[in-house]
């Protein structure tokens, strides 16, 4: 079955019946773009000095060129991309109340639930953020419907001081900790965890920590991605994670499935400046682009990421 997008991008798909009752397939997604022509500066394409509009904060340039966040256009793309690719939770990072993202969070929880997609958060380490703060952002972004909230570095507080948030979380309300350690989520109070950084908790440790995480009634999201390299935006670790024509992301998409996960989460959908992003990227001189993933070539291989990851969540799916 082939659906077409916005701007002409086609994507080829397996059809997976029953996909928002057979468990979460989440992508975390940043909605912290910006350019002259709608936000009025450039917001990080120009990350480490880059001049965007040809030189972009990346290894990689996306499709459409660098956009804005703000554009709803873009944003509704986005989502029928993702819808088309499988995915039923969208993970918005989100950086405090009166952040870029916060403001932005109504038009993007619209145009996700238009393509029926879940929207969660990514509860970012904004400036200031503390347990009780964040005991204030759960009953806020309650209020906007959000049921799924993602604790990006929970490592920064105590387990116990968690421990104390979770315990007044809004009715409903599930929260995930971005960590590999299983007794801290447990002990924290969490409703399971996610390990997002495929680099250090690679698929070798998997099937691991969902059996550790079962044993202690956790849910289990390990995280899987396409490759690894910040290189263009200044990130200061020197390790980086091949593509490998695809091979990366399909042995972390088989690791997840062998650990028998409640669901899998994608990083990312643009985090472009990881080049971690599995939205549509064309080639563009100077930069890596997806050509040989997979065999594709050209406008097929623009979306081979968005493809292969229908593929992988049909995969999924059919194990339920």
């Amino acid at each position: 079955m082939r659906r077409l997008l916005a701007g002409g991008l086609v994507i080829a798909y397996l059809a997976a019946p029953g996909l928002a009752r057979a468990g979460t397939v989440a992508i975390f997604y940043y909605p912290w773009y910006g350019t002259p022509l709608h936000d009025g500066t450039w917001m990080h394409w120009n990350q480490n000095g880059h001049v965007p509009p040809t030189d972009v904060y990346s290894r990689y340039f996306p499709a459409n060129g660098p956009y804005s966040s703000g554009d709803p256009r873009t944003v509704d793309r986005q989502m029928a991309e993702m819808a088309a690719a499988g995915v039923n939770e969208v993970v918005i990072s989100w950086w405090g109340k009166g952040s870029v993202e916060d403001t932005l969070l109504p038009m993007v929880l619209v145009a996700a639930r238009a393509h029926h997609l879940t929207p969660a958060i990514h509860l970012e380490p904004y400036a200031g953020r503390s347990p009780a703060s964040v005991a204030q952002d759960l009953t806020y972004l309650a209020s906007f419907g959000i049921r799924d909230v993602y604790i990006y570095h929970p490592l920064d507080f105590a387990a116990s001081d968690w421990a104390t948030v979770t315990a007044q979380k809004p009715a409903g309300m599930r929260i995930f900790a971005a960590t590999q350690l299983v007794g801290f989520a447990a002990a924290g109070g969490f409703t399971g965890f996610y390990t997002y950084d495929f680099v250090d908790y690679g698929g070798a440790k998997f099937v691991r920590l969902c059996a550790e995480a079962h044993a202690r009634g956790l849910l289990c999201l390990p995280s899987v991605g396409p490759g690894y390299n910040g290189v263009r935006a200044g990130e200061t670790t020197s390790v980086s994670r091949s593509r490998r024509d695809g091979a990366t992301y399909d042995a972390l998409w088989k690791a997840a499935i062998a650990a028998h996960p409640d669901g899998v989460t994608i990083t990312s959908f643009n985090e472009w400046g990881e080049g971690t992003q599995i939205e549509p990227a064309a080639a563009h001189s100077g930069y890596l682009s997806y050509n040989g993933a997979w065999g594709l070539e050209g406008t097929a291989a623009q979306t081979a990421y968005l493809t292969r990851t229908a593929y992988w969540v049909a995969r999924l799916l059919s194990l339920k």
